[in-house]
């Protein structure tokens, strides 16, 4: 079939036709004819439906027909060599073979010519009907023009451009349609000449040589009633499918033409019971034009900054020189008639200016706009602040009229459309855009450059703070009810818009800074609170619901780090007495009487607790931070919140279950509102567990338990802490989790066994019913990174010594002999049992993963043992060290054998970190810790794995030497001297100068008996001062019948072993010296024993004593080189000082000397003193570490409270060991605060590198505090 006969040309004809019209969408929509071409030529890439059409599959069978038989020949001969089929790369060879064989054949090229010719004929054969049917098209259209002369009234922005039929114009055309266009014409040849200028394709009018005289004449036919709509019309056309550097000369004609209607119609402003009605013909008609350029507006944000600048700045420039349509008939005098300006007309459309906040928006344009502001067009926000501050002074008249908020917003969002409006309504239209406005010129540097601006009527510029005080008043004068629906009405309400403006200058710094954080914004917005604390009157219209939003303000201002310190530093305010005073102070006051009721104009309101609830949230924001907590401690806010949450809660227990047909006496209505005060005041108690003192405050509540269920029940639905909270409760868990009442808290809320269940299932159950489309990679590091989470998780929960004995102390592990394979662990115990103390084929067979899942529970294991007393409960009480010395024998290649090797691998290895770590006692100098990684050579793993004890002695470094005599010293010689003069009052003055003067030029010499002496005697001074003295002096006489029948703990002996592998190492202590420091052990159990209280709590902790080994008097004894008499008699002088509450945990547990709700709280001083005040420097002077905390989920306070109970043993070196102890000794109790802070400073780029690899808990842990003096 080469050839194509008459009928097959008429059916080509009809299919290409249906063609056409299947795809006249895409080409109508097409700019130019280029693009059309373009569309046409990709249509099989765009179109799903392309091999559906008629016309394709004719085509495609007229080629299989020509072309069939060659391509068969031509793949036989291919083919014909080896007789099998080509696959693979063969068979694409093969294809591009026929297919070049084909090409190059006589057939093709036949089929070709004929397929072309044919074409040609049925392409010029659809073109000359169409030209004749729109000849006759054009016919009809005269013969109706000059029948009724009745023209369409088309909406210039809501009539599709598209729905034209696609035809081409000629430039000829162009040109006789521009001089029908002309105003000399009469009006039904422009009008002719408009409806064919709307056919046309708009690329071919704008690229006319003869554009500029059409647009010309365009614009002139726009003030014609008859014609505006047409222009309008291809205007829209325009708009919409040609680039900017044409459209931004149709938009300043329109502009122009817009400004100069204004000028020639002096359209006045309604006033009194005038009305302005939009469907007067010259206002349609401008609000059709203002609304086209509004329209245009909002999209060109899109694409203008493809184009050069100076386009952009024309449409901006020419919008501008609209709107500041001179003002001077605005501002005449009020017996002289307003004029309406274009501003108006654009507020009634865009009210909440999107517009301008568009092009506020991207840096490209909002330069641009703002330098044109500056330079020549202020008088637009002049007007704008002009307009806030006349609405603000009438307000109080507008009370009662019909500018409510509601009237002014119905012309925009009511179902019914309005046409009539009130003069004041339409002032408060004008007054919404200027507030939109300048809200979006507040939030920009440049733009709170344009103030202060001087306005008329008042004397003074109004400056940044006096615009925000303004929108306060409006705020005041309108308040918007908490409870009311936020759509609709409530968008244009007064309130709502000045509240939208001032979260938006919140939320940023600077401009938080400069507009909010000054003293008339915080003496403004405290007005009303200050005058109801001195029982008079707030001037206020709805007292409840304006001061409900004041305090949402506060909040948010009180939620940053300056406007906190605005809050508790600087004296702004006047509460009676002309007495100045702090923001927080006034907050915290007017918190306390409303959860009092003592105020009864406020109590009695439906909104008292919505009221209260955002007061105590304004005072959440301050007690959640360390220095706002100082601040607000010594009101008791606490335990008002408690009193109140205890007071609801009783009543919500009374409430009956109601019965059928009987009548209940509080409404569902109500109980739902009492559950959510309920839960408010919860989650307010809550918030006290933000910092280590705080914690302490809540616990002495007693609704700790409630508190952490709360939070848990919000933890595990992922909800958010508060909507100023930028992070979830991990720091807040992680800070619960440092002490014992927190812990268990904890436990009973179902936190822990949520968290084992959610590691199991990670680890053991995988998720192996899900799809695998790629293969799972095999995990690298010992940890898989989908375990990192819950391995984090755990490093949090058991942190604290105090955690791990609540949690593990006196339970013993299930050793079973069989566990199912559903078994899942739901304890730390349990967990311990399954992954840590793996010791049987059984708990290995009931693993699926069991080398990873075993690597976890060691890698685990390591991180808690880095706390001392942890380790030294586990090997009290699962012999942990004979565990995995018995995994390494097993661990070998030939078992029967003597000496078989050690086989490596992960197990292998971490168990040996672990072994070395938990066996060895040292400072980063003193031991040396194997790495979990394997090297690349011969040698992959160099460090000798063992099985017994000794260690192998490579990992135990020469230690430095101790100057335990240095009688030539200066600091000996200043001891030897002061021996007659000790008591003068400035011989501790003395003798610190000179300890700071040693510290900086030869600290290493303060060791040994130096150090020895210097303590002994600076204790022995401070102890026989009255002044120095914080505790009762110690009266201790032991009998040695007693001490010898004291009884020291497992844990204790434990710790002792530990202590005399240290000293011997450090060549301090004798062979015998066991025996020493066990009695000096017995001697201050037995002291401190007198010196705690009874108590009946259920706390582990807080039963037997101390839990854990006392490190200070390990460290003492070595101090004095295991010397019993003189170390118990330092220690006994030391307990009477405020020192030892901080640098001795033992001695202050559960003791007299403190009340008796904190020695019953199991929380330590060190923990809601010493690290309460080390987490407030650090966010004043390292706060990239503060911040890198909170992200991490961790706190400071965990790792002070680690470091500080076991004397920074393991940390440091003996020699910093040392200096940390004298220098808390001599310098004072703050020094303890202070070298925390140094450390963590010290620290800073670990810890900001390990935040990023989400490792920082880790981390922290296990470092080693490789520090020389003078860094810390």
């Amino acid at each position: 079939m080469s050839q194509l006969s008459a009928d097959d040309e008429v059916e080509l004809q009809s299919l290409l036709r249906q063609l056409l019209r299947s795809v006249d969408d895409r080409i109508s929509g097409a700019p130019s004819t280029e693009c059309a071409e373009e569309i046409l030529l990709h249509l099989e890439e765009t179109d799903k439906n392309f091999h559906n059409y008629e016309f394709v599959k004719y085509l495609r069978q007229y080629v299989e027909s020509s072309l069939g038989t060659v391509v068969e020949d031509e793949t036989k001969n291919l083919t014909r060599g080896d007789g099998q089929h080509a696959i693979g790369s063969g068979h694409d060879t093969l294809i591009h073979a026929v297919t070049r064989r084909t090409r190059d054949s006589a057939e093709y090229q036949q089929m070709m010519h004929t397929l072309k010719n044919t074409m040609i004929m049925v392409v010029e054969s659809l073109i000359n009907k169409f030209e004749e049917d729109q000849m006759r098209k054009e016919e009809m259209q005269q013969q109706h023009s000059q029948s009724n002369n009745q023209y369409t009234d088309n909406c210039s922005d809501s009539d599709s451009s598209f729905n034209q039929s696609y035809a081409f114009i000629r430039q000829e055309q162009l040109q006789a349609l521009a001089e029908k266009l002309d105003s000399s014409k009469p009006k039904e040849v422009r009008w002719e000449a408009l409806q064919a200028l709307c056919c046309a394709p708009p690329s071919d009018v704008l690229s006319c040589e003869s554009w500029s005289s059409l647009r010309r004449n365009l614009c002139a036919a726009l003030t014609d009633p008859d014609l505006s709509d047409h222009v309008l019309q291809f205007f829209a056309k325009s708009f919409s499918s040609s680039p900017l550097n044409v459209t931004r000369e149709i938009y300043t004609s329109l502009a122009k033409t817009v400004e100069s209607s204004f000028l020639s119609h002096k359209l006045s402003f309604p006033t009194g019971s005038a009305v302005f009605d939009i469907n007067r013909p010259e206002i349609s008609r401008l609000l059709k034009q203002i609304r086209l350029m509004n329209d245009f507006q909002k999209e060109v944000t899109t694409f203008w900054i493809r184009h050069p600048e100076k386009y952009m700045e024309e449409v901006i420039e020419s919008t501008f020189s609209l709107l500041s349509f001179p003002h001077e008939h605005g501002s005449a005098s009020p017996g002289t008639e307003k004029a309406l300006e274009p501003i108006h007309l654009l507020a009634l459309l865009d009210i909440k200016a999107t517009w301008f906040k568009k092009w506020m928006h991207g840096y490209y344009s909002r330069t641009v706009v703002l330098r044109l502001l500056e330079r020549k067009y202020k008088s637009l926000i002049v007007a704008a602040l002009q307009q806030c501050i006349h609405y603000s002074d009438s307000c109080e008249r507008f009370t009662n009229d019909s500018t409510d908020p509601g009237s002014a917003e119905q012309q925009d969002t009511g179902s019914d459309q309005r046409s009539v409006y009130t003069g004041k309504e339409l002032e408060y239209v004008f007054f919404v855009h200027s507030l939109c406005v300048l809200g979006k010129v507040l939030i920009y540097t440049n733009g709170r450059k344009l103030f202060p601006i001087k306005v008329r009527k008042r004397k003074d510029p109004v400056s940044l703070t006096d615009l925000v005080v303004i929108m306060i008043n409006i705020m005041y004068q309108h308040p918007q009810p908490r409870h009311s629906d936020p759509s609709h009405t409530d968008s244009l309400s007064p309130s709502g818009l000045a509240m939208e403006v001032l979260w938006m200058l919140c939320e940023r710094t600077e401009c938080a800074a400069e507009c909010l954080y000054q003293t008339p914004v915080i003496e403004t917005l405290l007005a009303p609170v200050i005058a109801l604390l001195n029982g008079q009157q707030a001037k206020l219209k709805s007292p409840a619901a304006t001061l409900t939003l004041i305090a949402d303000v506060l909040a948010r201002i009180a939620n940053t780090d300056r406007g906190l310190a605005l809050f508790l530093y600087e004296k702004n305010l006047v509460l009676a007495h002309s007495e100045r005073t702090f923001a927080a102070h006034v907050t915290v006051q007017f918190t306390l009487r409303l959860l009092d009721k003592e105020l009864s104009s406020l109590s009695e309101s439906d909104t008292s607790h919505t009221l209260c609830g955002a007061f105590i949230f304004v005072c959440r924001q301050i007690y959640n931070t360390c220095e706002g907590l100082q601040v607000l401690r010594p009101y008791g806010l606490h335990k008002a919140v408690a009193a109140a949450w205890k007071k609801t809660s009783s009543l919500s227990e009374r409430v009956p279950t109601p019965v059928p047909g009987a009548t209940t006496g509080t409404s569902t209505q109500e109980l739902q509102n009492m559950h959510i005060w309920e839960e408010t005041l919860l989650d307010s108690l809550l918030n006290f567990a933000a910092t280590p003192k705080g914690l302490l405050l809540l616990q002495q509540t007693g609704a700790i338990n409630e508190c952490v269920s709360y939070m848990f029940s919000r933890f595990t639905k992922k909800l958010q802490v508060s909507r100023c909270e930028k992070f979830g409760y991990g720091v807040m868990v992680t800070q619960v989790a440092a002490t014992a009442p927190g812990v268990v808290a904890l436990h009973s809320s179902g936190f822990v066994r949520a968290l084992v269940v959610e590691l199991w299932s990670v680890l053991e159950c995988g998720s192996e019913d899900v799809r695998v489309v790629r293969p799972k990679p095999t995990p690298m590091d010992p940890i898989d990174r989908s375990c990192l989470k819950s391995l984090l998780s755990l490093a949090n929960l058991l942190s604290s010594s105090q955690s791990v004995w609540e949690l593990l102390g006196r339970q013993p592990l299930a050793n079973k002999s069989e566990y199912t394979l559903r078994e899942m662990p739901t304890s730390i115990p349990d967990l311990t049992d399954r992954l840590i103390a793996v010791n049987s084929d059984a708990k290995m067979n009931s693993l699926f993963h069991y080398e990873q899942s075993h690597t976890f529970g060691l890698r685990l294991l390591s991180v808690i043992c880095c706390n001392l007393d942890s380790f030294l409960l586990l090997e009290s009480q699962y012999n942990i060290c004979s565990m995995l010395l018995q995994s390494q024998r097993e661990n070998v290649t030939e078992l029967d054998a003597s000496e078989g090797e050690f086989i490596i691998d992960s197990l292998s290895v971490e168990r040996n970190h672990v072994l070395v770590r938990v066996s060895v006692v040292g400072g980063p100098s003193e031991r040396k810790l194997p790495p979990r990684a394997l090297q690349e050579g011969e040698e992959p793993y160099p460090w000798p794995m063992f099985s017994s004890y000794p260690l192998p002695h490579c990992y135990t470094l020469e230690p430095s030497k101790v100057h335990v005599n240095s009688p030539d010293s200066d600091i000996s010689a200043f001891l030897a001297s002061s021996k007659d003069s000790k008591d003068e009052e400035s011989w501790m003055e003395i003798c610190r100068r000179q300890y700071c003067d040693f510290m900086t030029s030869k600290p290493n010499i303060l060791t040994g008996k130096v150090l020895s002496d210097l303590l002994e005697k600076v204790v022995a001074h401070l102890s026989n001062s009255a002044t120095e003295c914080f505790f009762s002096p110690a009266q201790y006489k032991a009998e040695e019948k007693s001490v010898k029948s004291a009884a020291l703990s497992s844990v204790e002996q434990l710790g002792i072993n530990t202590c005399l592998r240290y000293g011997s190492y450090l060549k301090l202590l004798k062979e015998d010296a066991v025996n020493d420091l066990t009695q000096l052990m017995k001697h201050v159990k037995i002291f401190l024993s007198t010196q705690r209280v009874k108590t009946t709590s259920e706390l582990i902790t807080q039963q037997d004593g101390y839990p854990g080994h006392d490190w200070l008097a390990s460290t003492v004894f070595l101090i004095m080189a295991g010397d019993t008499d003189r170390s118990l008699s330092l220690l006994l002088n030391l307990s009477s000082l405020l020192i030892s509450a901080f640098i001795w945990p033992a001695r202050i547990h559960a003791s007299v000397h403190v009340p008796v709700e904190v020695a019953e709280s199991g929380i330590t001083p060190v923990y809601w003193c010493t690290a309460h005040y080390v987490e407030m420097l650090l966010k004043a002077e390292v706060p990239l570490v503060h911040s890198a905390f909170r992200m991490s989920g961790f706190t400071p306070s965990q790792m002070c409270l680690h470091w500080l109970t076991q004397c920074f043993w393991n940390f440091l070196d003996w020699t910093e060991i040392c200096h940390y102890i004298s220098t808390c000794v001599v310098m004072g109790p703050d020094y303890q605060v202070y070298m925390c802070v140094a450390i963590f400073k010290h620290l800073q780029p670990d810890i900001l590198q390990r935040t990023q690899s989400q490792e920082l808990q880790v981390f922290l842990k296990e470092v080693v505090l490789d520090v020389s003096h003078g860094e810390v």
